[in-house]
């Protein structure tokens, strides 16, 4: 790896992470993790909905705190540190961007699928207007082929974009395949190349060190792993790892470690670890944010989790459809009837 570059990081744990924990942010714990953050000389955090601006809502899952109050009290304890926020077009909105922008948000991260990049040009035209740093993020990229995004990424280049993302939002990607994907947007692309990893193969760590080693600059992780699914790139071993390699991130490793023993750790409710469901998110390449979607749909019907996790990802359903994934559970509960149903009267004829 070249040893000169320096790799700037994101902290998602206050955005990705929100879905880990149902989106139940306080005002004191997310200035308590900024704070943190802050003097651990972490240069950006992500702070908004699980799903970015707008997304409080009975479809993606209610906030317990309004999320500009969350965005203004990471604001007000961060003196170093930039606040980034995400928003999705369809779901956010450009009064919800300038409103965050207006309580001291410095970056914009606009995410869109990655075949629809051309929903996101009056966002980004809006980012840049009001003086954000700019970042276009193309979300499920194991959806789309290399000659694909790469089309889409010069789209968000063209409209104003400082920043392009690679996104694996399912975790369904290997090394190999993040190699070949950076390498295309390096080659392709004049804006810096970030890349955004969830763990649900046990791959996040290997696929960032594999877009670090094509050139990419801009790198999220998630303290303790605190994301959907398995959780992202875990940052405080990140850190480590990138220093290791000799790899500059001015970030202090033992600040991150503290916060990541003594304040996100007790927040989680379960360990973030690959379980069959996290698994079947990465083996089926589904949206990492459907997964408490499809465990509430499953007790529901009394189905199994996997195989609506399964068929979501033989649809190709991406996020913005979690209304659909209650459609599944039922369809699938429907045909276990019938097949029972079936099979007990060919009992009787028996």
């Amino acid at each position: 790896m070249e040893k000169e570059r320096q790799i700037y990081l994101t902290e998602v744990a206050l955005r990705d992470g929100s879905h880990a924990i149902s989106h139940q942010y306080t005002v004191e714990q997310v200035v308590k993790i900024a704070k943190a953050l802050n003097d651990a000389n972490v240069p950006y955090i992500e702070v908004a909905h699980g799903d970015g601006l707008g997304g409080s809502s009975l479809q993606y899952g209610l906030s317990r705190t309004e999320e500009f109050e969350l965005i203004e009290a990471a604001v007000s304890v961060c003196d170093q540190t930039k606040v980034a926020v995400l928003l999705l077009p369809g779901i956010g909105t450009k009064k919800e961007l300038k409103r965050a922008a207006g309580l001291g948000a410095k970056m914009a991260r606009i995410a869109t699928h990655v075949t629809e990049a051309d929903v996101s040009a009056q966002h980004i035209a809006l980012a840049k207007e009001l003086g954000m740093e700019t970042v276009g993020f193309l979300m499920m990229s194991h959806m789309a082929p290399v000659y694909k995004l790469v089309e889409q990424a010069k789209l968000m280049e063209s409209y104003g974009a400082d920043i392009i993302y690679m996104v694996d939002s399912a975790g369904a990607l290997h090394p190999q395949q993040i190699s070949e994907r950076i390498r295309a947007l390096r080659q392709h692309v004049g804006s810096e190349i970030g890349f955004h990893g969830h763990n649900n193969l046990s791959l996040a760590m290997g696929n960032t060190l594999a877009a670090i080693e094509e050139g990419a600059t801009r790198i999220d992780g998630s303290i303790r792993c605190l994301g959907a699914g398995a959780g992202n790139t875990q940052t405080e071993v990140l850190v480590a790892v990138l220093e290791k390699l000799g790899i500059e991130t001015r970030v202090d490793l033992y600040k991150m470690m503290d916060l990541a023993e003594d304040v996100v750790s007790p927040l989680l409710r379960v360990p973030q670890e690959i379980t069959r469901e996290n698994l079947t998110l990465g083996y089926a390449g589904v949206y990492s944010s459907f997964l408490l979607h499809a465990q509430r749909a499953a007790q529901k019907f009394n189905v199994d989790s996997r195989d609506i996790l399964i068929e979501l990802g033989n649809q190709n359903v991406v996020g913005g459809q979690e209304d659909m994934i209650f459609d599944v559970a039922a369809e699938i509960s429907k045909r276990k009837r019938t097949i029972v149903a079936v099979d007990g009267g060919l009992d009787n004829l028996g």
